[in-house]
């Protein structure tokens, strides 16, 4: 396995684990310790689902896709303007929304993502309208991998019975829709802002119905 490889497994693991807590974390309150195994397994699946569609979407465009927890430094406009570590937000925001609201709201914002594009990419690609490098709109047509793939997650969990899976699906969605950082929304919202509007209101419908599950 890289070292790349590597890191991206201890991210994607590190966010199963924080999306089980923040999904069940009401139940844990309740001291129903019971529910911790499910809502480990449907967050696994979410996770799983969500990075693989990506990576089989970038591998459609000969790229290549890894993912990180969401960070952040910079604490001011000034180049020295930054934390010597970079926050987890991608960990911090759940989990915060998650104690203060005793479960109530749970914010699902975890990843982000840097595509590459594959040698092969440039080998196939030639002439002088022709580019090998990856634009903000390939980047975009991956993050709709990614949230369309969950969307039918959500879709397929529901006619299967499984309204609980179906609702956190949805809820994943509609966070990762919100053009904050490099999350998938804001990578599609950079990509095309129609494709953006589109999926927003997708999104939308499957998360107020997910409401109305509750």
């Amino acid at each position: 396995m890289k070292f790349e490889d590597y890191k991206e497994f201890k991210h994607v693991l590190a966010v199963i684990l924080v999306l089980t807590i923040v999904i069940s974390f009401s139940s844990i309150l309740d001291n129903n310790w019971e529910f911790l195994a499910p809502a480990l397994l449907f967050s696994a699946i979410i996770i799983v689902v969500h990075v693989f569609s990506k990576k089989i979407g970038a591998h459609l465009l000969d790229a290549d896709v890894e993912h990180e927890i969401w960070s952040f430094s910079e604490y001011g406009l000034m180049p020295h303007q930054h934390f010597k570590k970079s926050l987890p937000y991608g960990l911090i925001i759940p989990l915060f929304f998650a104690i203060f609201t005793l479960g109530k709201i749970k914010v699902m914002t975890f990843l982000t993502y840097e595509t590459r594009a594959l040698k092969v990419r440039a080998a196939k690609r030639f002439g002088y309208y022709s580019y090998a490098e990856m634009t903000d709109w390939h980047n975009g047509l991956i993050g709709t991998a990614g949230i369309i793939s969950i969307l039918l997650l959500s879709a397929i969990s529901y006619f299967s019975g499984f309204e609980f899976l179906a609702r956190m699906s949805a809820f994943y969605a509609f966070f990762n829709m919100i053009p904050l950082g490099k999350i998938d929304g804001s990578q599609i919202f950079f990509g095309s802002k129609i494709l953006w509007t589109t999926l927003a209101a997708v999104t939308l419908i499957f998360a107020a119905y997910a409401l109305l599950l509750v």
